[in-house]
């Protein structure tokens, strides 16, 4: 059973895996409610007593800054899919891993892959990890072709 310190499939919860998980939830529910997702964010902090974690806000304001060339990225990349129709908790996840991996320098590219495949291990189908990990590991590949 996952205690508070440990996700569902029993590894660590990190301070930064929650704040991948609540950029998700924001850009998800920015991308439902037809709204920005810095609006959705703004909300978010109202709605809620508590602090929103440093590194969701830069997730967010990065995929949205990048969000041009991260979705010419996937789209080119992504053998068969178009965006519109990927499952929208892929989509998101694909972009929050791509700006982690192109954009972050901070987050090591494997921890990006891994990460984004945990995500979608949690919350989404049975065949979202393979996807995101294929997809994203073309992407992590070609990186420095990519930022040429």
């Amino acid at each position: 059973m996952a205690s508070p310190q440990t996700s569902p499939t029993g590894k660590p919860n990190s301070a930064r895996s929650k704040a991948r998980r609540r950029a998700l939830e924001i850009l998800f529910e920015a991308e439902q409610r037809d709204v920005s997702a810095m609006s959705a964010l703004t909300a978010r902090r109202e709605k809620i007593d508590q602090i929103i974690n440093p590194y969701t806000v830069d997730l967010v304001e990065g995929v949205t800054a990048m969000a041009e060339s991260i979705d010419e990225f996937l789209q080119t990349y992504s053998q068969g899919w178009t965006l519109e129709r990927m499952p929208a908790v892929d989509r998101i996840i694909l972009r929050i891993g791509s700006w982690e991996l192109l954009y972050n320098d901070d987050v090591p590219d494997a921890v990006a892959v891994s990460e984004a495949v945990e995500l979608a291990k949690i919350l989404s189908t049975d065949e979202s990890p393979q996807f995101v990990n294929g997809l994203l590991g073309r992407l992590q590949q070609i990186k420095p072709t990519l930022l040429a």
